[in-house]
């Protein structure tokens, strides 16, 4: 059987009666290892039961063949269906596993976790083709299961979260399930020893516990250049190259919120309201950051704008080609930009 991505999570927990096998694969490993221990669950509630759950590896499995069958056919002690786990299963693994869905055994269910697997994989294919198997592909979250996993791990905890907030976690997060979760884990510990333990969690929060702190420091940047705020952008620019951040790394930064404006201003034209402008935007800008970002877009006119975004994608390609000093480069544009800007906001 070929599950579709979409129908992994609800399948795993309510699993076709004739899968007797899953194949759970993809590059996202801490998801497939998390889709594989709901699957055990469903059938042995304690993950530490060694009369009930078996693990195998790959390696087993390959010097023995016949334990597959052996094990998915044990009664186990005190009664109760059981679950074989087998981890790091490849295509070389292909014709064990085809001689037991031939000739099944038992009725204990076989749960194979694997890497990811293309379509022209004989694994992937024995699996989705099986009447008493199934193959379920795990991709890493983004989009609206990123954020689903975010709101849930935080809701666990009591928790909710500001629309900043989760923005900035689903672009920092998501490409290990279990590291997502881990990483929410230690934001709610942050959260509980905050003065006010049941407030939101703030982007400040978020980029305290979370990911690299540099990436709330570029935001500061970015916002403060663009809103003629020299002096804030100087320090948050000092504080960039202690940490050592690329000079080419702030001013794509600095270019991708050039781009917003031009965004922002187009929306603005159309006469959308400012927070409902942020959030299309991509990332999406929410609150008093959408708001800030209007009121910038109001100040630089569009060929301003454009002028701008030439001139950050110039000074880029002066650090990689002509070996000046690329944080001198970088330090005089978002200073000169910050002065233009605040230039505008007087007009």
């Amino acid at each position: 059987m070929k599950i579709p991505a979409g129908r992994v999570g609800a399948f795993v927990k309510n699993p076709d009666a004739a899968a007797q096998l899953l194949l759970i694969y993809g590059d996202d490993r801490g998801q497939v290892r998390e889709l594989a221990a709901t699957a055990s669950a469903g059938v042995v509630e304690d993950p530490d039961d060694p009369f009930r759950i078996v693990t195998m590896t790959a390696g087993d499995l390959a010097n023995d063949p016949a334990r597959l069958s052996d094990e998915a056919a044990a009664i186990a002690f005190g009664g109760g269906r059981r679950v074989l786990r087998i981890d790091g299963a490849t295509d070389t693994h292909t014709k064990h596993l085809k001689s037991f869905l031939d000739a099944p055994m038992g009725d204990a269910l076989i749960l194979v976790e694997a890497a990811y697997l293309g379509s022209r994989s004989s694994l992937r294919k024995l699996a989705e083709g099986a009447k008493n198997a199934a193959a379920l592909p795990c991709f890493a979250d983004e989009g609206q299961s990123l954020e689903d996993v975010i709101r849930e791990s935080l809701q666990k905890q009591g928790l909710s979260v500001s629309p900043e907030a989760r923005a900035y976690l689903a672009a920092n997060l998501g490409s290990d399930r279990q590291v997502t979760r881990s990483e929410l884990e230690k934001l709610a510990l942050y959260a509980e020893a905050r003065d006010d333990p049941g407030a939101p969690v703030t982007l400040e929060d978020a980029a305290a516990c979370v990911g690299d702190s540099s990436a709330l420091t570029l935001d500061n940047l970015t916002f403060a250049t663009g809103g003629g705020d020299s002096a804030n952008a100087d320090r948050a620019l000092t504080r960039l190259f202690d940490e050592n951040t690329n000079a080419v790394g702030i001013l794509r930064a600095l270019g991708r919120h050039f781009v917003r404006l031009q965004a922002m201003a187009a929306a603005l034209d159309r006469g959308v309201a400012p927070d409902a402008a942020g959030r299309g935007l991509q990332p999406p800008v929410f609150g008093p950051r959408a708001r800030q970002l209007a009121n910038q877009a109001r100040a630089w006119r569009a060929n301003a704008v454009s002028q701008a975004i030439a001139r950050i994608d110039d000074a880029e390609a002066q650090c990689k080609t002509t070996g000046a000093p690329d944080q001198l480069l970088c330090g005089r544009l978002v200073l000169s930009l910050a002065a233009s800007a605040a230039a505008r906001q007087k007009r």
